[in-house]
């Protein structure tokens, strides 16, 4: 039967008329049927290399173990400083320390008497693993796919293959097993050589273990014995230290010292598996809230609630103003608030951005390309939503890192080094000269707070306000710390043996140089803002531009002048960033991260004595008089700590930056309901242009259509 033209034409927008009304927008790039559901959508930059806890060390690779491992601490997702707390443990690590002859010091001994610790871990009963198939056990009770062969492996493709899983509970067995897997031949854990310095009997394990390991089979580290680590029973263990070592407690809290039991180590030492990619580096086994369930690293990851988690509860207190903000809604209930993660694979931020504003990932950093777009900044430099992202409902998280970016100075060098007055005088003035400020609001869009110590917010000892201002260079006015000014540097210029820039023996203009590896569109107008802030004092700054790999060789080697150089923390403890000026780890003289070669007896007696100690008001007393001597030694002329900015949509909930815990998944909420509403209002198709160009259509179409039919009617005719 045929159709009129017009009737054939409606046919042919069918599907479009249809899919219009569908229940989740056209543009969506999330399956079908999922627009209701409380799963978390979230973008990855770079695929993870490692996910075996005993050898990830990337930021990207965390994102995904802190969700599935559960190391004995974790950060207190609320406090601030940042502040270690049970995980799996019933408590913090209860702490000996031992003297010379073995003896334990009591509790008010000083901790200088010490010569070795031990800690003791307690871990909860009760809690089981997510169910894997390295569980898996027959009717009677054997290991149901520990012996696999060829046979056995056809059709199995990913761990998903495998139709039948188990658990078992959590013993201290398994962070013991973890522990001496950080000596085994077979795993390249980068904290090796850290572990090799502390714990005991390490160095003799490792050995140990290389001469057994002669066999491509499974190597049961159960059958060989460590020193360095002892299971005193079901649910506790203890770390034996050949030192003190008071930062230790932190590596507690990250995925190096996540239990790993023995069937899973088992299971994937099978031959044929790692072919499959079906290893610990690609699908873990953990305690955590949640199991990675996809990982498919070129497109989407995926993370799903363990069913067999406990319900750890949400904190019940924090910091001033988390009760306002309504981060302790949800205090006591029982974690995680979400079923389901899918992280997709996004290249480029501008991508991720478009399909933030979409809808489609429900939080996003805020870069330099949206910046002006999202926010603007008050009189005070304090961070406001635009109108149009505060009308959309959309919440601005800000945290400042726990990470320093600094310009230092060589204090071996002939100029700029050295610890005379007039030394000290030279370093202060350019401290002074270099407005931090002006770089943070023009290279950084004002999200940094500018350096006046060596530790940044959230670290102890930080102190804020007037109290914590750098008197050599600032002065307190007006509720806020201000620059010396100008004269000041110059008059500090005069007293160095440098009035006007030049020196008052040679006549000569001062000349300085300054060793740079930056590269990017930005980096000429900052070397040209940055020799500007030297000829204030009629310096003449020559920057030395290098690669990366020839900048570290002159640091090694001392050759530098000026440099710039940042350290991002691996703890939050003081100790992490005072070391870098700690004269055992020179650069020069012991290949340390001391990159400014700074040395003083004193600030290094009082670091040997606050690194023992733990929070308290010696300790901050401490880290005042070292500060103290900082400033005015100056081995550091300039520096920030940078801000880092996150945009959240509305129906996100109980999120708040902390640059410490990496196992923040658990502690957030969607709105499903709500995210679709708004999704579906922000993504409503525009029909007009297609009602357009089907009317071009039937208005070029349809006469062309009658034509070519009387044609074909006439050749018939005339065939006839």
């Amino acid at each position: 039967m045929r159709l009129p033209a017009p009737t054939r034409l409606s046919w042919l927008l069918l599907p479009i008329w249809l899919a219009g009304c569908g229940e989740a927008p056209l543009n969506s790039p999330h399956p079908t049927g999922e627009q209701d559901a409380n799963t978390l959508y979230a973008a990855f930059a770079a695929r993870p290399k490692h996910l075996d806890p005993a050898v990830a060390y990337s930021s990207n690779e965390y994102v995904f173990i802190h969700q599935t491992y559960e190391p004995p601490l974790q950060y207190h997702y609320l406090r601030r400083p940042y502040t270690l707390v049970p995980l799996a443990s019933t408590e913090l690590p209860r702490t000996t320390l031992l003297d010379a002859q073995g003896q334990v010091l009591p509790a008010d001994g000083d901790p200088a008497d010490a010569v070795s610790s031990v800690y003791e871990i307690h871990i909860q009963p009760g809690i089981r693993y997510a169910p894997h198939p390295a569980f898996a056990r027959d009717s009677a009770g054997k290991l149901l796919y520990h012996r696999l062969d060829d046979r056995a492996l056809r059709g199995i493709d990913t761990l998903g293959d495998f139709k039948i899983t188990g658990s078992r509970e959590l013993t201290a067995a398994d962070y013991v097993y973890q522990i001496k897997r950080l000596a085994s031949p077979r795993v390249q854990s980068p904290i090796r050589g850290l572990m090799q310095r502390h714990l005991k009997g390490f160095a003799a394990y490792s050995a140990a273990l290389r001469k057994t390991d002669n066999s491509p089979a499974y190597l049961d580290l159960r059958r060989h014995d460590f020193a360095g680590v002892q299971i005193v029973d079901r649910y506790t263990f203890r770390i034996h230290l050949k030192d003190v070592y008071p930062q230790f407690v932190y590596w507690l809290a990250m995925p190096f010292f996540a239990p790993v039991p023995w069937e899973a180590d088992r299971f994937y030492s099978q031959p044929g598996l790692a072919a499959k990619n079906i290893s610990l580096d690609w699908y873990p086994v953990g305690t955590g809230p949640f199991m990675l369930t996809v990982n498919d690293p070129n497109r989407r990851m995926v993370l799903e609630r363990n069913p067999l988690f406990r319900g750890e509860p949400y904190p019940s207190d924090g910091e001033a103003g988390d009760a306002e903000a309504g981060l302790l809604a949800d205090a006591g209930k029982p974690m995680p608030f979400i079923d389901r993660a899918m992280f997709s694979l996004e290249r480029e931020s501008i991508p991720v951005w478009t399909k933030f504003l979409q809808g489609y990932y429900d939080r996003s950093p805020v870069g330099s390309d949206s910046f002006d777009q999202v926010v603007n900044l008050g009189a005070g430099g304090e961070l406001q939503l635009t109108d149009e992202m505060a009308t959309r409902g959309m919440r601005l998280n800000s945290s400042v890192s726990a990470s320093t970016f600094y310009t230092g100075f060589n204090l071996l060098d002939d100029t700029v080094g050295g610890y005379s007055p007039n030394k000290r005088a030279l370093r202060q003035a350019i401290a002074i000269a270099i407005d931090q400020e002006e770089a943070i609001a023009i290279f950084q869009n004002g999200l940094g707070v500018a350096m006046q110590g060596p530790l940044p917010p959230g670290i102890f000892g930080y102190r804020s306000g007037e109290a914590g201002i750098n008197g050599n260079t600032y002065r307190w006015s007006g509720g806020r710390a201000q620059r010396l000014g100008l004269n000041h540097a110059r008059a500090l210029m005069s007293s160095a043996g440098y009035p006007g820039g030049r020196s008052t023996n040679s006549r000569q203009p001062l000349v300085l140089y300054f060793d740079s590896m930056a590269s990017g569109p930005d980096t000429k107008s900052y070397l040209d803002w940055l020799r500007k802030q030297f000829a204030k004092l009629g310096i003449q700054l020559v920057v030395r531009s290098t690669d990366y790999n020839r900048f570290q060789d002159k640091m090694r080697r001392g050759q530098a002048q000026i440099y710039q150089w940042g350290w991002n923390a691996d703890y939050p403890d003081p100790e992490n960033f005072l070391f870098l000026f700690y004269s055992k780890n020179g650069k020069v003289k012991h290949g340390g991260e001391n990159a400014s070669n700074y040395e003083n007896a004193q600030f290094d007696r009082l670091f040997e004595r606050m690194r023992l100690l733990p929070n308290n008001p010696e300790r901050q007393r401490l880290i005042d008089q070292m500060t103290a001597i900082l400033r005015q030694d100056v081995p550091w002329a300039a520096g920030f700590h940078p801000q880092q900015v996150v945009l959240d949509h509305t129906w996100t909930g109980n999120l708040k930056p902390n640059d410490m815990a990496n196992n923040t998944l658990k502690y957030q909420r969607l709105d499903a309901p709500l995210r679709t509403r708004l999704r579906a209002a922000w993504n409503r198709p525009h029909w007009m242009p297609v009602a357009i160009f089907a009317a071009l259509i039937m208005l070029v179409g349809v006469p062309t259509l009658v034509s070519l039919r009387r044609r074909q009617h006439a050749t018939a005719l005339a065939k006839q």
